[in-house]
């Protein structure tokens, strides 16, 4: 699997990233609601932020299974079920080990839809790869699945919160169709 690059940048206007991304949050899970379709979370940069995102929403409990946040490489083996030997051999920070991720909490926690972050937050590279490396992924039924790479400037906190809105946004566009891959910067991470 090739995934998207699209290439962004974090920052800007913290209140109006607070706002898209409640508003992303809210429109996920009401598409989810009305389908009767079900999400897990597998957090691994993020740690919980998206499961947090989400469940701020009322009514979250409608689609929301839960989360796993497998900030440890073990964890992501164990727990998730990604492959040992690519942890080992390419490291944490992988599109497929994302990919995995993404499959490996949709089964755990039963969920119709998975969705997955894994990347470098910072202030230092991790397993080869810089800063504002990140890979979100979404898994669904019937064969839906999607990986995008992503190269995110700002600080820790900024490219932690553009990888929530990257991979609710991906869920989103799969969810509705509207899925595609962009290659355009983004300042400000909106």
């Amino acid at each position: 699997m090739t995934p998207a690059t699209p290439v962004t940048s974090a920052g800007k206007d913290a209140a109006a990233g607070d706002v898209l991304l409640r508003g992303l949050a809210t429109s996920v899970l009401d598409v989810l609601a009305r389908r009767g379709s079900t999400l897990a979370v597998a957090e691994s940069l993020t740690g919980g932020l998206v499961a947090a995102e989400l469940t701020s929403v009322p009514g979250a409990s409608r689609a929301l299974r839960g989360a796993v946040t497998a900030y440890a490489t073990d964890i992501k083996r164990d727990v998730l079920g990604v492959d040992g030997t690519l942890l080992a051999e390419r490291g944490a920070v992988d599109p497929e080990v994302a990919r995995q991720m993404a499959v490996g909490v949709r089964g755990v926690l039963a969920a119709d839809w998975g969705v997955s972050t894994t990347g470098v937050a910072g202030p230092d590279p991790q397993d080869g790869q810089p800063v504002g490396t990140v890979y979100v992924a979404v898994i669904g039924p019937h064969g839906a699945e999607k990986v995008s790479a992503l190269r995110l400037n700002g600080d820790r906190a900024e490219i932690r919160r553009e990888s929530v809105r990257s991979v609710l946004e991906l869920l989103s566009g799969e969810l509705t169709g509207n899925g595609r891959t962009q290659d355009t910067e983004r300042n400000g991470g909106t």
